[in-house]
């Protein structure tokens, strides 16, 4: 097997959040973790964003910046990076040659490792080997049980707007997904948080209280919209002068927090006004309100729940005002389709639908069901591919745009073939 091959053989046993299992493994390591030093990052929407832009500043800077995400859109190493660069694929093999026979191991001692805890354990001895001076480490699911949480307390532990997902394992509310991810906030750190609803912002603020840790809400910087486009975002923040490449409104409430972040940082690291500036414009994200073409637009987003999603609305009313648009959606089974389709009423002239590359797919049938309670147009097809072909095709003629959301999944099994269809 392939170094992917490996690590996705652990899919099979599934995601089980708790720390016993991620903390034995790292121990036969030497505690990677350890050696490192770390800016946390949680939430349900944002994070990758936050993430992004905190990672391009600080190796503007000219440090060793690690960088840890998911899930990734194309390549799997997309996950692991230095200095905004993706691990090469040797360093990875020469990673999973070192551990994959110490998993195979601890399965047969009764300890089975999942993909999740293998890539997290990956992540930090590669970066610990490269000896980075910082990490930008991103949660996966949650927080308190979340296997990021094994380390020790960062420079700064953010939490961008938090919502209902992964209602499963974090919680029915507001109130019970907010105490999983305060669950990252440790004594001796710094927390910055995005707006918050007012529930979850109560529950930031009582463990921050419980635990006497600082806490810096980003809506308390000056930050000002100088002008917006398809384009690009122009910012002003104490006197620099700031492009964003990411869009939407969302965009802008992330680079505030990754922004009150760097301050935090600031006590640790020199970060002049010109990394930040430069570490702006350097940003990218694909897959989020991402432009891959023009004539037609095609607009590529993983918006994936209903804060998600009520974030890709706002944009294309911004952007796309009064512009017939037709949407290609596809979901997983354990997210929000009902609301997240409701949401996005009266913004299409046609839905198709179509399943994700993942077990957990929403069937394509039964996601055009829930569709058809809003859109007077609903086609199911049996791949995005298919989809997007028809899609592209009326588009071109009809002068509408196409946006492709639903699912990361789904976004990094159509972007390379909009990109190829779209040259």
């Amino acid at each position: 097997m392939t170094s992917i091959e490996k690590i996705h053989s652990l899919n099979k046993f599934g995601s089980r959040p708790g720390l016993d299992r991620i903390s034995k493994f790292l121990d036969i390591l030497g505690n990677p973790q350890d050696k490192l030093k770390f800016i946390h990052v949680a939430g349900t929407n944002g994070k990758g964003s936050v993430c992004r832009l905190l990672s391009s500043i600080l190796t503007d800077a000219g440090y060793r910046t690690g960088l840890f995400i998911s899930p990734y859109i194309v390549d799997f190493r997309e996950r692991i990076q230095i200095n905004n660069e993706l691990v090469s694929e040797k360093t990875l093999d020469e990673a999973v040659k070192k551990t994959f026979p110490i998993v195979e191991k601890l399965r047969e001692d009764g300890c089975v490792i999942t993909e999740f805890e293998y890539v997290m354990a990956l992540e930090f001895l590669i970066h610990s080997e490269a000896e980075c001076d910082v990490v930008v480490l991103e949660t996966g699911m949650g927080g308190l049980l979340d296997c990021t949480n094994v380390i020790k307390p960062p420079l700064c532990t953010v939490l961008t707007r938090i919502g209902l997902d992964h209602t499963a394992v974090l919680g029915d509310t507001i109130e019970e997904i907010a105490e999983q991810k305060c669950g990252i906030i440790k004594s001796g750190s710094v927390v910055v948080t995005s707006p918050q609803r007012a529930e979850a912002l109560s529950v930031i603020q009582k463990t921050c209280r419980e635990k006497s840790v600082p806490l810096i809400q980003s809506e308390s910087l000056d930050i000002k919209v100088e002008s917006e486009s398809i384009s690009g975002t122009s910012l002003s923040c104490n006197g620099m002068g700031l492009t964003l490449n990411l869009l939407g409104n969302h965009q802008v409430e992330n680079a505030k927090t990754a922004l009150a972040a760097i301050e935090v940082v600031k006590q640790s690291f020199e970060i002049s006004d010109r990394n930040i500036i430069n570490g702006f414009s350097n940003t990218t994200n694909p897959a989020r309100f991402e432009l891959l073409a023009r004539s037609p637009s095609v607009i590529l987003d993983g918006a994936h729940n209903p804060d998600g999603i009520s974030a890709l609305r706002d944009a294309l009313k911004k952007y796309f005002d009064n512009k017939n648009a037709v949407l290609i959606l596809g979901m997983l089974s354990d997210k929000d389709s009902k609301n997240s389709v409701r949401i996005l009423k009266g913004l299409f002239d046609a839905v198709y639908t179509v399943p994700v590359n993942n077990p957990r797919t929403l069937p394509a049938e039964d996601l055009a069901e829930e569709c058809k309670t809003y859109f007077e147009k609903v086609t199911a097809f049996d791949n995005v591919f298919d989809a997007f072909d028809k899609a592209y095709e009326l588009c071109r003629s009809g002068d509408k745009a196409l946006v492709i959301a639903g699912s990361l999944y789904l976004a990094g099994e159509i972007r390379p073939y909009i990109i190829s269809k779209t040259k």
